[in-house]
Parts: structure tokens; sequence; C-alpha cells
């Protein structure tokens, strides 16, 4: 609990304090929600909505298959609930869920990724066409050796560099130890740099 200050007092001198709550833990909120408070799962919903999106997004692009996956997440995370236990965090078991799925997806048929306006920086100052071709034609090529990265590489490079999670979350995602994880990032980065500088 913190302690704040109410902005004024009735008295000088006189300091009354009020508690603020610290927002409460995913994982507190899951095991409620597990327990059958369905407010709980409503905010985990909020908190977390947009990133499961954005991670899914990164894989699926956008189509029909990704409304359909984001859906199937949260109902897998709702079936499951009665065996959630904290161990690892809400968002490393929710993110598991979820590329579990896409591995799943993807063996069915391999969809197209995009890249998004975050993965190569764009020149403040008004880029000329030139540098408009350059930056596309940069985009492009990273995006074609991402996708001749094999799936588990893929999958890695996107969770370690889009959704900038810990090594010991991927493992943990994955179901694989932290070394593997490491080694499959360094792989994969050593292919796409030689895959680029060509």
């Amino acid at each position: 609990m913190l302690l704040a200050a109410l902005p004024s007092s009735p008295a000088p001198g006189i300091c009354y304090a009020r508690t603020v709550s610290a927002p409460e833990s995913d994982e507190s909120l899951m095991l409620r929600y597990a327990a059958g408070e369905a407010r709980a799962f409503d905010e985990l919903y909020a908190r977390h909505r947009r990133t499961l999106y954005a991670f899914l997004h990164r894989s699926l692009g956008q189509s029909a298959q990704l409304d359909e996956c984001f859906q199937e997440v949260w109902t897998r995370l709702i079936a499951a609930r009665s065996r959630y236990r904290p161990d690892a965090k809400f968002r490393t078991w929710m993110l598991q869920i979820a590329h579990n799925l896409l591995v799943d997806t993807y063996r069915r048929q391999r969809p197209e990724v995009e890249l998004d306006e975050t993965t190569l920086p764009v020149e403040d100052d008004g880029p000329t066409p030139e540098q408009e071709l350059s930056v596309f034609e940069r985009r492009r090529r990273l995006q074609m050796a991402i996708d001749e990265l094999p799936e588990e590489q893929r999958a890695v490079v996107d969770l370690r560099l889009r959704q900038e999670l810990t090594l010991e979350e991927i493992a943990e995602i994955a179901g694989v130890g932290r070394e593997t994880i490491k080694s499959r990032l360094r792989y994969a980065m050593d292919k796409l740099r030689g895959r680029l500088r060509a």
C-alpha cells in the first residue's frame, strides 16, 4: 500500500494520509477468475487484449485468421482457468497459449507476415523518394529473410525482438531450455545478417 498526502489539510501543520492500493497483479486476478469472479477476467482482458492482438498480428497479418486466433486464445485461456498455477507470469502463460495456437496454425498453412512501422527506423526529416525506396527495400529483404527462417527460429525472433520477452520467458513459452532458445536466437540472427549482407 502506498501513502499519499491529501491535497489540503484542514489544520496547518497536520497532514492526513490516505492509502492508495497498488494495482492487483495479473496472477492474483487470474486466481480470482479461476475461483469464479468474472470481473477479474474483465480486468485481465482489458490489460492484455492489445498485447495479444499485436503478438498475433505480427505472425498472421491482418486477416480473418487473426480474429479467429485472437478469440481462440481467450477461449483456451477460459477453458484452462481451473488448471492455472501462478508459477509464471500471467502474460507469459497467455503468450504460451498463443504461441501453441500459432504453431498449430503454421502446421496447417503458412501465412504471409508483414513488418510493422517499428521494425525499421524512418527518417524524421522527410525522406526523399530514394530514401523511401531504400527503406521499403530493406523491409522487404528483412521480411523475406525472416520468412525463410525455420519456424522455431522465426518464433524466437518475434518473441525476443518484437515482444521483448526474456530468454527465460521464451523458453517457458516454447517448452524448451534457456540455452536452446539462446542457440536458436543466435542462429536466426546469424542467418538474418548473412542474408541482409548479400
